[in-house]
């Protein structure tokens, strides 16, 4: 994407976009005139006025299902504030924690030298067996909190098989490729178990016998019912991003998932919060857990909000295509409600000019994949989605997080904007609303 865009090329743009628009047929002709010189002034965008909100009451999200709840405008205004973080000083090297060697030479050769504070402080209690509960901000590494000693387990006791279980197919795949290059040598052999891709292949993992197995609940459980996995003899289980697993609605497909697992296990959950909901589970499924606790502030500490008013939908588009040219967006992800809108908004963006993608729901899992590789290396700089991309998507240096939409709910707000802001960097998201 360019960083700027004349007048004229988004006069352009939005004349081929809207041919049939009242507000573009009514521009002047010179406007579109591809020989007029570019300005070199830049937009910029100020912050935006707090205004009266109108709509009080509860409103449909457009697709007969949640109802949105009414959330005050104010609540998506905030300034940024990092909190000043000390310079954390590890007591250990990755060298010093008796991990296999190979592990070790496969966390050097990835440029791992340095454990951050979930790593440094929660490796050796894995390695002494102890059941662990990790509260560490999104980002701070905690997949190799948990990786490194347990396959470093595996390694060592040939009878061990580990599970890990995350809330999105996203966060489930990211897990399997760390564990893929930190295991690199090991022989170990790793099923991936997600909707959205194939039961013929995952089963064909599943009779390779591998002694791990990663997925989402809800497909773990499909697994189960046909009788592909027998959970009997796993006996270290990891749960990653415990309280949005919750807030999915797994609670029942995680515990009784747990309940078949070896009885003899180790467990280890790691959250965002400790909300009583979690630590009901946890007390269930663990026995005396030492708990773990790197986290500093809170989402919303290092993410500057605003919201963008509008009038009518051709307004809306407008704003949105003024802000996307400011050259200070190098990584964007707009949310929108539903499958529909997403396709339907990726294609505007398309046509006029802007280097964007899309996943939601109807999407395979190789494409959604393939979408935030593209938004990762920067072949595209916006990224579309609904809000299945609101966790579990690790793309760093996203600079601005937009919902198009308003969230169903206050903490959909927050899990998306949860998206920027990340390793002590500061981000933006903008709201949508309408006058």
């Amino acid at each position: 994407m360019q960083s700027s865009f004349s007048p004229s090329d988004r006069a352009s743009a939005r004349a081929s976009s809207h041919a049939t628009s009242r507000a573009r047929t009514e521009r002047s002709p010179s406007a579109s005139r591809p020989e007029r010189p570019a300005s070199p002034a830049k937009k910029t965008r100020s912050a935006l006025p707090v205004q009266p909100h109108l709509r009080n009451s509860p409103q449909k999200n457009g697709r007969g299902g949640r109802v949105k709840q009414f959330i005050d405008p104010s609540r998506f205004i905030h300034e940024a504030k990092p909190v000043a973080l000390e310079e954390y000083v590890p007591e250990n090297r990755f060298e010093d924690f008796k991990v296999h060697k190979r592990i070790i030479a496969n966390l050097l050769a990835k440029g791992y030298e340095t454990p951050t504070p979930i790593q440094d402080q929660t490796i050796q209690y894995v390695l002494e067996g102890k059941d662990v509960v990790g509260i560490a901000n999104t980002g701070t590494g905690k997949t190799a909190a948990f990786s490194v000693p347990l396959i470093h387990d595996l390694v060592t006791h040939m009878d061990r098989k580990m599970l890990v279980m995350a809330p999105t197919r996203e966060l489930a795949q990211q897990i399997v490729e760390e564990m893929l290059s930190f295991s690199k040598g090991c022989n170990l052999k790793i099923a991936l178990l997600i909707g959205g891709a194939s039961m013929n292949l995952q089963l064909k993992a599943l009779r390779a016998m591998p002694r791990i197995v990663v997925g989402t609940p809800g497909r773990i459980k499909d697994h189960i019912g046909q009788g592909s996995l027998d959970l009997s003899r796993f006996d270290r289980v990891v749960l990653d991003e415990v309280d949005r697993m919750l807030d999915m609605g797994f609670i029942r497909d995680i515990t009784s998932i747990l309940s078949k697992t070896n009885p003899r296990r180790q467990s280890l959950f790691f959250s965002a919060t400790m909300e009583p909901e979690i630590e009901a589970l946890i007390g269930k499924f663990s026995h005396d857990p030492v708990t773990v606790s790197t986290r500093v502030g809170t989402t919303a500490d290092t993410v500057t909000q605003n919201v963008v008013w509008y009038s009518t939908p051709t307004e809306k588009i407008e704003k949105l295509h003024d802000i996307l040219i400011d050259g200070s967006c190098t990584k964007v992800i707009i949310f929108d409600d539903t499958k529909r809108l997403v396709e339907r908004l990726c294609k505007e963006l398309d046509a006029r000019g802007f280097k964007v993608d899309r996943i939601h729901g109807n999407k395979s899992q190789a494409q959604r994949s393939r979408a935030i590789t593209r938004l990762k290396s920067g072949e595209i700089t916006i990224l579309v989605a609904t809000d299945v991309a609101a966790r579990g998507i690790d793309v760093s240096d996203v600079t601005h997080v937009i919902n198009y939409s308003q969230p169903t709910t206050y903490d959909d707000y927050v899990h998306r904007i949860g998206r920027t802001g990340r390793a002590g960097k500061v981000g933006l998201a903008l709201t949508f609303l309408q006058k």
